[in-house]
């Protein structure tokens, strides 16, 4: 829309491109967490450290790039966009680096052996949420198009679905943590207590990547609604 772009000429730069290289980034991030849980399968701990340093330096890039944003993003109010709403959601993409990071600091800590009737559920499990980030990302990527046509028409539309079908996956990732769950609780028994307790957290936190995906395509469908 060429009412937008004039008015963020005259008012400061457009936040739309940062905010997408920012989610594009902290995905990146949660994407290395697949080849960290594959080499902690394979017990080997010296490739788990050099994804965990490899993590780390994306989330502190991720935010670098925050911190930019926010300090550059316009007080005005001739902004198309809610300056708070941007800054939401700017926080929940920043979340998605910031637990990867916590997840794989975690496993590295303590060298967290995943018990072997576990590995496939794991791994598709960790997959599914990392799934809905990158879905979340195309969500995000769509923002300057509706900007261009003032949050209105087909582009609209197309983005709800995108956003429908971010729910659906989210559901999705229910489901793989309760099922996986219930097969960790049946192996408890066998488990030292303090290992199940942290893998039950291990579990929660990897669960948590698909919710604060989802509440990206949350905070995307309150700009549309406003």
């Amino acid at each position: 829309m060429v009412f937008s772009k004039t008015i963020f000429n005259l008012f400061g730069k457009s936040p739309i491109s940062p905010l997408q290289a920012h989610m594009t980034h902290v995905v990146a991030c949660a994407e290395k967490l697949q080849d960290f849980l594959n080499a902690s399968i394979a017990n080997d701990w010296t490739q788990c450290s050099e994804l965990y340093d490899t993590i780390s330096k994306k989330e502190n890039k991720a935010d670098e790039m925050k911190r930019e944003l926010r300090l550059q993003l316009p007080k005005s109010l001739f902004m198309p966009v809610d300056r708070g709403d941007l800054l939401n959601l700017l926080s929940l993409q920043d979340k998605i680096a910031n637990r990867s990071k916590d997840i794989a600091g975690l496993m590295l800590g303590r060298k967290m052996t995943i018990p072997a009737p576990l590995h496939q559920q794991m791994i598709d499990f960790l997959s599914s949420s990392i799934e809905a980030g990158q879905h979340a990302l195309k969500a995000i990527n769509e923002l300057d198009e509706l900007l261009e046509v003032g949050f209105s028409g087909k582009e609209v539309d197309f983005v709800e679905k995108m956003i429908g079908e971010l729910d659906h996956l989210e559901d999705k990732t229910d489901q793989l943590e309760q099922d996986i769950r219930h097969k960790l609780f049946e192996l408890e028994q066998d488990l030292p207590p303090i290992d199940a307790m942290f893998l039950y957290q291990i579990i929660d936190m990897i669960g948590e990547l698909a919710d604060l995906a989802e509440g990206v395509g949350g905070r995307l469908q309150l700009l549309l609604a406003r």
